[in-house]
């Protein structure tokens, strides 16, 4: 069985979650299994190997997991980027559009320093609107946003082609159809 396939049949699919005709894919049985977590994180951390990189940024709450683990095999920085008014310290924020709404994400204000080289890091991307909005509060910050790396990409609904309409390159393990 290769990579990819082991790692569709760990993670778990919840159909009809959070609303009829979604199919939600779970990566807690993903992060349950010691075995494929660490190759997961060792895959997203492969083609940036040896690359100066300053942070990697993960967005709530998925994104901490996997983020958090790809910052300390690269010796980078973490940086979270929350829900609107879950940060204790001055913040930056930007709204984005969701699958199903719109909501907004913030991050300290001193997470990132002007040229420094990131990194962003989450379990999936659907629509690419979490992802997109991520990408805009850092740049806005002046951080260089080098790629997007997810487990999981949804082509169907076109978020890596949102990414690279940001000029920013993105990596995904594997693919769902549907969403």
């Amino acid at each position: 069985m290769t990579f990819e396939q082991d790692l569709k049949t760990i993670i778990r699919t919840i159909p009809d979650y959070p609303k009829p005709g979604i199919m939600f894919r779970d990566i807690t049985t993903l992060l349950g299994d010691a075995r494929a977590f660490r190759r997961a994180v060792d895959e997203l951390v492969q083609p940036f190997a040896g690359q100066k990189i300053d942070a990697v940024a993960g967005m709530e709450a998925r994104g901490f997991i996997l983020g958090g683990a790809v910052a300390h095999q690269l010796s980078a920085g973490f940086i979270p980027i929350r829900k609107k008014g879950k940060l204790p310290h001055t913040t930056v924020s930007m709204s984005y559009t969701l699958e199903y709404g719109v909501d907004e994400m913030e991050m300290h204000a001193d997470a990132v320093k002007p040229g420094e080289k990131v990194l962003l890091v989450d379990d999936l991307i659907a629509t690419g609107g979490t992802a997109c909005g991520a990408i805009k509060l850092l740049r806005q910050m002046g951080a260089e946003v080098i790629a997007a790396c997810f487990v999981i990409d949804l082509p169907e609904l076109g978020g890596a082609e949102q990414l690279g309409a940001l000029n920013v390159p993105v990596r995904s393990l594997i693919a769902f159809e549907g969403h």
